[in-house]
């Protein structure tokens, strides 16, 4: 029997791939927070308004969070609140699983050169 990935699986690749990213995340557990303007966001985070803004284009395309215009100003927050549940669940499983998560040959980023493993 083979198990591949299934079209229905997509949705959730592309969810992943939205958090993958660690502007992203500090984004999305800041306005887990409350509302934020892009320039609360460039001032709280040191950023480039210009990446900031690529950044919550990115997320509101993925539905993970919108805006609300009041004046010129635009507040942007989470659209699901849930999704902070989905980070904390991830955060107790790499408490779990210390080290293995950042040392992955394909996607960890160890940080020792000497725990790179080669082969």
């Amino acid at each position: 029997m083979t198990i591949g990935c299934s079209p229905g699986s997509a949705p959730a690749v592309a969810l992943f791939r939205s958090l993958g990213d660690p502007t992203r995340l500090a984004i999305l557990r800041r306005l887990a927070v409350g509302e934020a303007r892009v320039v609360d966001l460039t001032g709280e985070l040191g950023l480039a308004q210009s990446t900031v803004s690529k950044h919550l284009g990115c997320l509101r395309d993925c539905g993970l969070i919108d805006y609300r215009v009041e004046g010129r100003q635009s507040f942007y927050a989470l659209t699901r609140p849930e999704l902070m549940d989905l980070l904390r669940a991830a955060e107790q499983l790499l408490a779990a699983t210390g080290e293995a998560v950042a040392l992955c040959p394909v996607y960890g980023t160890a940080t020792d050169p000497a725990a790179v493993v080669t082969g």
